[in-house]
């Protein structure tokens, strides 16, 4: 499915891969993220950190009439404080979509897939 934006000069479509690769973006941008996991992971039974052309395996776009939640699989990096990586993910995605696509988010789910030890 496709957001649909209608102006004088015509329809713009934006499909939930565009928002995926936007949401994608911004998240491995933010401190503490180690990457994006698989959604499936409970299927697929492991935590692989996906790369920057398979975001949108680990972001689902819901949208409800003119209602647009995310829901975001991280992996976050051993040491920090989760709470504050979420909510610094949260305003980041939710700020990046609103001003790269015009459309606004209701809501930014956070789901910690994973906790990884990173060497520097």
């Amino acid at each position: 499915m496709a957001i649909e934006i209608k102006n004088n000069f015509g329809t713009i479509m934006i499909t939930d891969d565009v928002i995926a690769s936007v949401a994608g973006g911004a998240t491995v941008s933010c401190y503490g993220i180690v990457g994006m996991a698989s959604k499936n992971q409970v299927k697929d039974g492991i935590t692989d950190i996906l790369g920057k052309e398979n975001y949108a395996k680990g972001i689902v776009v819901n949208r409800i009439d003119d209602s647009l939640t995310i829901d975001l699989h991280i992996i976050v990096m051993y040491g920090t404080k989760i709470s504050a990586i979420a909510n610094n993910v949260q305003t980041t995605v939710k700020y990046q979509i609103e001003k790269t696509l015009g459309v606004n988010i209701d809501a930014v789910n956070i789901h910690i897939q994973g906790i990884k030890v990173v060497n520097n």
